[in-house]
């Protein structure tokens, strides 16, 4: 698990308590004016997610087409990291910044989709947790940033010159890289990689106020492009990207 996911822990814990303490207050305060057997025709829902090779946010929108089915969209962005990355220094510059050598592209992940939503088992009169099984599909478009490095020139024995400089694994090497460049370098280099989605995954809802779901999702995601994505030097592009997810998500159920 890298930092960033692990600060996604972090934040997702605490905030998940945070929302059911939030709800409870609510609940003693305001009373849930939607009994559980009336059938709600649409909700949305917003979810933050980590998966095993970064993190992401997404956005869904339903529609009920029976008591135990519903009709989702949804729209998720997502960060892709490559599992061989490795954060590293230059040891011969003791103020050099930490960057991940070979590293060609940054690459992230915009999905549309839309699926299908099951439950299992619904929820008992005073709250409990609530079963589902969903699966998506739909387009995904990937970006692929390029990656800027600080490289150091020498000027003479004692002083050096530092140029960034977009990382070219065939000129770049590891005692001439002084440390990463500005987030933002390379925002207007892009490159899209269009292709498609799959998505399957169980939820469990819980929570005690129909109107108000709150819901913990597991699942594997599956995006495939024809063209290929560069992500670290020396390595085959990469075509199929596959990730084990789980995400946080809270909504709003109406008619």
């Amino acid at each position: 698990m890298n930092r960033v996911q692990a600060y996604l822990i972090l934040i997702l814990v605490p905030l998940s308590c945070l929302l059911g303490s939030s709800t409870q207050a609510q609940d003693q305060a305001e009373p849930d004016t939607m009994p559980d057997n009336v059938l709600t025709e649409k909700q949305w829902a917003l979810g933050l997610l980590i998966h095993t090779n970064g993190w992401g946010l997404k956005f869904r929108y339903g529609t009920s087409r029976t008591a135990l089915r519903l009709w989702m969209w949804e729209a998720e962005y997502s960060t892709y990291k490559s599992t061989k990355e490795i954060r590293v220094l230059n040891p011969y510059y003791p103020d050099s910044k930490s960057y991940i050598y070979g590293k060609m592209n940054s690459v992230s992940f915009l999905r549309l989709g839309t699926g299908q939503q099951y439950i299992l088992n619904r929820k008992p009169y005073w709250g409990g947790v609530q079963l589902s099984i969903l699966w998506m599909g739909g387009v995904s478009v990937g970006f692929a940033k390029p990656m800027y490095l600080y490289i150091i020139y020498p000027v003479n024995l004692n002083e050096y010159e530092i140029r960034e400089e977009r990382y070219d694994p065939s000129n770049h090497f590891a005692d001439d890289i002084y440390g990463r460049g500005p987030m933002l370098s390379g925002l207007f280099e892009l490159s899209f990689h269009p292709g498609i989605y799959a998505k399957g995954g169980l939820e469990f809802e819980f929570g005690n106020k129909n109107k108000r779901p709150k819901a913990l999702e597991v699942g594997t995601c599956i995006d495939v492009t024809p063209f290929g994505i560069p992500i670290m030097a020396f390595n085959p592009e990469q075509n199929l990207f596959v990730t084990l997810y789980l995400s946080f998500t809270f909504g709003k159920r109406y008619n």
